[in-house]
């Protein structure tokens, strides 16, 4: 019993001993395969490191292209439609270094095969001069193909990127110009330069190709018949201030960068400050109403045919004028004599704070830097009489439009501007006229266009309802006036229910004696321009261009 004992004893510690060492050789196997993984994965990671430094050290060919591409990077720019007005495109350049060059004679030959309408004589010169030149930017894929093909390494290329306009012209004063730096230096281009710079996103403009094409056209066409200095034209939405379409006519086009010197090429829609006479008389009729001074159908009786003011007078343009007028007749007939009435009536305190409401009097702030500024002057008795129709006040077109639009919207504030923004239309609106006012002033400028007593019955296109006045005023000179005229049309439609305000500038207009007009308010046609006047030039400019865009805008944009 004893020895038994002892053997199950032995046979116990053998046991213990055999699976003690098992465990043992199964530990070591363990640890020596977790050291090996860890040691593997400290490799890979001292590896990626070096060569994450490495890279980042490196300023590869591909890193430059990256970092030069987004020097000169600039944001799209787009119509109301999404129609490209400006796109940034990658461009080659091909440039010569004359100290490569090593057969001047036959690389010449080989030039002129490929570019037969280059100067030779000056290429040769910069030859010559052994410093690297530019000889054709924006080559077209074709001639890079053929001149790369030659290869002379003194030919080198370089890719960039470079702005493109596909309208040319269209559009030269809204969207400016830029340098060889790619930075904006007027229009747009420049009053959005750094937002072109940092983003991807297109500019959303509110214009419209097609009516500004439309527009531009016109005035292209009757700069050869009235023989204007220039010419300008605005459509706008009365109601959100949304502009359809800007044209300052002569322009230029954009893919030519050149420098523009000539002062004929100012933006006259913005830029250009004038003297723009009678249509100064509505923004009169409209504070008298407003003050509550006057009504439509309020009599002025006895007036007369001149008034002394200082050393000058004031008298009709025309002496079939009535003396008996109500504020109606006096607005529709274009009196001077009743305007000032109406004007002395208001005083100069009540006419000038009106004038200041629609933003006449300071510089408006808009989308560009071309803006000008009304000529500041004093305020006195004969200023008065004089700023009552439309005489000795000077404002922009652009401001022109604006205060048309305020008084022929209901009475709302609105702001002009070229950017789009699905915000604008849901801004609450500021009344800053009475209501009932529009309504007035609007029926007043229907009739100017539909009875025969109105000066502007040319523009009265069926189905559009047009309503307008003109403004006919001599050019200041210093010490005076000069005969040459800027005519002037600031037209509403529909005027039932207003929701675009048309102006139309002529700077300078002769009158023409082979053109034919045709009546719109009675039968028959009349040939050759009667009176260098608004009625008879910018009237007819006006209603042209509505035949033109009115089936557009009548179809195309329908109110909120």
């Amino acid at each position: 019993m004893v020895m038994n004992n002892k053997k199950n004893i032995i046979l116990e510690e053998y046991e213990n001993e055999f699976s003690y060492k098992k465990s043992k050789t199964n530990l070591d196997i363990q640890f020596n395969r977790i050291a090996f993984i860890f040691f593997v994965f400290l490799m890979i990671s001292v590896i990626y490191s070096i060569q994450l430094l490495h890279l980042g050290s490196l300023k590869t060919e591909d890193s430059k292209k990256f970092l030069t591409e987004n020097k000169n990077h600039r944001a799209d720019i787009l119509d109301r439609n999404g129609n490209y007005l400006v796109k940034t495109v990658k461009s080659i350049d091909i440039g010569i270094n004359p100290i490569e060059v090593i057969d001047k004679k036959k690389l010449l030959i080989n030039l002129q095969l490929i570019f037969p309408n280059k100067d030779y004589a000056e290429v040769i010169k910069k030859l010559k001069k052994n410093k690297f030149f530019y000889f054709e930017k924006k080559i077209s894929s074709e001639n890079y193909e053929k001149i790369m093909l030659l290869g002379d390494k003194s030919i080198k290329s370089e890719e960039k990127l470079t702005r493109i306009y596909p309208q040319k012209n269209l559009f030269s004063h809204i969207i400016g110009q830029i340098d060889d730096d790619n930075k904006g230096i007027s229009g747009l281009e420049k009053s959005f330069n750094e937002k072109l710079k940092q983003t991807s996103e297109p500019l959303k403009l509110t214009v419209d190709t097609d009516i500004q094409f439309l527009i531009r056209e016109e005035l292209v066409k009757f700069q050869s018949i009235f023989r204007s200095k220039g010419s300008t034209a605005i459509l706008m939405n009365v109601n959100n201030g949304e502009i359809i379409s800007m044209v300052s006519y002569p322009d230029f086009d954009l893919n030519k960068r050149e420098k523009i010197v000539d002062v004929n090429f100012i933006n006259r829609a913005t830029k250009g400050v004038f003297e723009l006479g009678s249509v100064f008389k509505t923004f009169t009729v409209a504070a008298g109403l407003e003050e509550g001074l006057i009504n439509t159908d309020t009599e002025f009786l006895n007036l007369e045919k001149r008034l002394q003011c200082g050393k000058s007078s004031i008298s009709e343009y025309d002496n079939e004028i009535p003396s008996n007028l109500t504020v109606e007749q006096i607005l529709i007939r274009s009196g001077n004599i009743g305007s000032v009435r109406i004007g002395q009536k208001l005083e100069i305190v009540k006419l000038k704070a009106f004038l200041e409401k629609i933003g006449i009097l300071s510089k408006i702030n808009f989308d560009i830097e071309e803006v000008g500024e009304p000529i500041p002057f004093r305020w006195g008795k004969c200023k008065l009489a004089t700023v009552s129709f439309g005489h000795g006040i000077t404002t922009t077109p652009l401001q022109l439009a604006k205060a048309y639009a305020i008084i022929s919207n209901g009475g709302f504030a609105v702001e002009p501007s070229l950017i789009k923004s699905e915000l604008r239309n849901n801004q609450q609106k500021k009344r800053i006229i009475k209501a009932g006012i529009s309504e007035k002033i609007n029926l007043i400028l229907r009739k100017i266009v539909t009875t025969t007593e109105g000066t502007a019955g040319l523009v009265n296109i069926k189905g559009y309802e047009v309503g307008g006045k003109t403004g006919t005023a001599q050019k200041t000179i210093v010490g005076g006036y000069s005969k040459a005229k800027v005519n002037t049309f600031a037209g509403i439609f529909p005027t039932s229910k207003p929701k675009y305000v048309l102006i139309v500038l002529l700077d300078e207009p002769k009158t023409s004696s082979d053109y034919v007009y045709e009546y719109k308010n009675k039968k028959g046609s009349y040939k050759g321009t009667p009176f260098n006047t608004a009625g008879w030039t910018s009237v007819e400019v006006a209603g042209k261009m509505i035949e033109k865009i009115g089936p557009i805008l009548a179809t195309k944009y329908i109110e909120n």
